[in-house]
C-alpha cells in the first residue's frame, strides 16, 4: 500500500497564539445573555486577539486544515442543549464546513478538547484549531445543580441521595490527607488543616489583581472565612467546609492553536509552544482510589504520573517550571497537586505552603490567576481557561497577576474524584 507523505514528516510543534476569557464574575440568567452571546463572545475575543482573520479560518477550512474543539461538561442538564460543536457556524459563515465536536471529562473536559486538537497539529493534519471551553451552570437552585455535578462521579453508588456530593466525596480525600499526616508525626493534622486554609486565603487574595476572577472584589480574609464556616457548617457532611470550595461559575474561554509551520509565517502576537502533555486515568469509584493508595506513598498517584509524563515529554524537570495553574475545585485537590509537582514531599505538602514556596511572591507560585477558588470554575472551561493563564505568564501579558520572569508554566486539570487527570508543560519559545 501507498504510504502517506506525512510518515515521513516529523510532529510539527503545537503553538498557542494567544485566546480570550469571559468575565467569570458574571450571571448570565440575571443579565439575559445566552449562551450563543457568550459563545460568540470568546471565540471572536480570541480571533481578534490573536490576529486571526475569519478569512484565515475561511481558506484553511478549505484547505481541510482548521477544526474546532469544544470541552463542555453537561450542557444537556444546565442548558438543555447538547451538539455544541455545531454552534460555532452562527458565529460567521467561515464555521459552517469546519470540523467541529464537543469533548467531554467532567471537569477536565477543556483539557481533553485540548488533547485532541494538540494531536491534530503534532500530527500535521491541522494548522489551525480554535479551542473552546464553555459551561453555563447558574441556571439552577445549588442543590439541583450540585445533582448534576453528581454526574462526574459514579452517580447511582457515590452520588444518589446525597444534596453535595462532590464536598463529601473531596471530604473523603481530605479525611485521608489529615489520617495520613497525624500517622506520620505529631501534629500532622493540624498543620493540614492550616495549610488547606491558607490555601483557600492565598487563591481569594491573588484573584483580586485578576481583572476576570469570579471573586475579585470580595475581600475574602481570616475572619469573613471563619464566619463562613461557622454559617455553612452543616450543609455538606464529612469534613468538608465552606471554605475548602470553589464557586459555581459561567464563563468560557478559547485558545487558538496553530502549527509553528503556521505561526512563522502568520503570528501577529507573542506565542509560546506547548512543550509537554500527561494524561491518565484513575479508577472510577472513590473507595477503590483510597484501596489503591495505600500501596502508593501519593494518595493520588496517577495525577502524580500526568504530571510526570508532561514533565518527562516538555523535556525538563520538575524544578524548572516557573508557576503553576492547578486544579483547586477544593482545598485538598491543590494541596495534593503540591507533592504531584514536587514542591515538597508526598504526606507533607503542608511544607511547601508553611515556607511559602507556592505563595505570589514564592519559588514556584501556585494559581496567581487565583485558581478555581477566586477566579471561578465554569467546569467545560478550567482546563483551556488554565492554558491561556499559563500562555500569559511565559509571554509575560498576565499583567497585575504576573510572575516576574516566568518561562516554563504548567498546569494540573482533573475531572471527577481525580479520575481523569490531565496536565500541561507551557514554554516561550527559545529566544522570545
Amino acid at each position: 500500500m501507498p504510504r502517506d507523505d506525512r510518515e515521513l514528516m516529523p510532529l510539527a510543534t503545537p503553538l498557542i497564539l494567544g485566546g480570550y476569557q469571559t468575565d467569570f464574575a458574571r450571571n448570565l440568567a440575571r443579565e439575559g445573555t445566552s449562551f450563543q452571546s457568550l459563545l460568540e463572545e470568546a471565540v471572536l475575543g480570541a480571533l481578534e486577539a490573536t490576529k486571526v482573520s475569519t478569512a484565515d479560518v475561511a481558506r484553511l477550512r478549505d484547505e481541510g486544515r482548521v477544526a474546532a474543539f469544544v470541552g463542555n461538561f453537561q450542557a444537556d442538564h444546565y442548558l438543555r442543549q447538547a451538539h455544541l460543536g455545531a454552534f460555532l457556524t452562527p458565529i460567521d459563515p467561515a464555521f459552517v464546513g469546519v470540523p467541529s465536536g464537543r469533548y467531554e471529562a467532567a471537569c477536565a473536559s477543556g483539557s481533553i478538547a485540548a488533547r485532541a486538537a494538540i494531536d491534530g497539529i503534532r500530527t500535521g493534519d491541522l494548522d489551525l484549531a480554535v479551542l473552546v471551553g464553555i459551561e453555563v451552570m447558574k441556571t439552577m437552585d445549588p442543590t439541583t445543580g450540585n445533582d448534576v455535578l453528581g454526574l462526574a462521579a459514579v452517580q447511582a453508588e457515590e452520588a444518589e441521595g446525597r444534596s453535595f456530593p462532590f464536598p463529601w466525596l473531596f471530604g473523603r480525600f481530605k479525611e485521608a490527607v489529615l489520617a495520613r499526616a497525624d500517622a506520620a508525626l505529631a501534629g500532622g493534622a493540624e498543620r493540614v488543616t492550616a495549610a488547606l486554609r491558607q490555601i483557600a486565603l492565598a487563591n481569594y487574595g491573588n484573584a483580586r489583581a485578576n481583572p476576570l476572577a469570579q471573586t475579585r472584589e470580595k475581600d475574602v480574609d481570616g475572619a469573613s472565612l471563619d464566619r463562613l464556616d461557622e454559617r455553612f457548617a452543616d450543609l455538606y457532611g464529612g469534613t468538608t467546609i465552606y471554605s475548602d470550595c470553589c464557586q459555581i461559575t459561567d464563563g468560557a474561554a478559547v485558545v487558538v492553536l496553530a502549527s509553528d509551520r503556521w505561526a512563522a509565517e502568520n503570528a501577529q502576537a507573542p506565542v509560546s509552544e506547548i512543550a509537554g502533555w500527561g494524561h491518565r486515568v484513575a479508577q472510577v469509584r472513590i473507595d477503590d482510589k483510597l484501596a489503591a493508595a495505600e500501596r502508593s506513598d501519593w494518595l493520588l498517584p496517577w495525577t502524580r504520573r500526568a504530571v510526570d509524563d508532561a514533565v518527562s515529554r516538555g523535556g525538563i524537570s520538575h524544578a524548572d517550571i516557573d508557576v503553576i495553574e492547578t486544579h483547586d475545585c477544593f482545598t485538598v485537590s491543590e494541596y495534593l497537586a503540591l507533592s504531584a509537582f514536587r514542591l515538597a514531599p508526598p504526606g507533607r505538602e503542608f511544607e511547601a505552603v508553611e515556607s511559602g514556596a507556592m505563595a505570589r511572591d514564592g519559588t514556584t507560585p501556585v494559581n496567581p490567576s487565583g485558581g478555581l477558588i477566586g477566579a471561578g470554575h465554569p467546569v467545560g472551561a478550567t482546563g483551556i481557561r488554565m492554558l491561556l493563564d499559563a500562555h500569559r505568564q511565559v509571554t509575560d501579558q498576565a499583567g497585575a497577576y504576573q510572575v516576574p520572569g516566568a518561562r516554563t508554566a504548567a498546569t494540573l486539570n482533573i475531572g471527577g474524584t481525580a479520575t481523569t487527570n490531565v496536565s500541561f508543560v507551557v514554554r516561550a519559545l527559545a529566544g522570545a
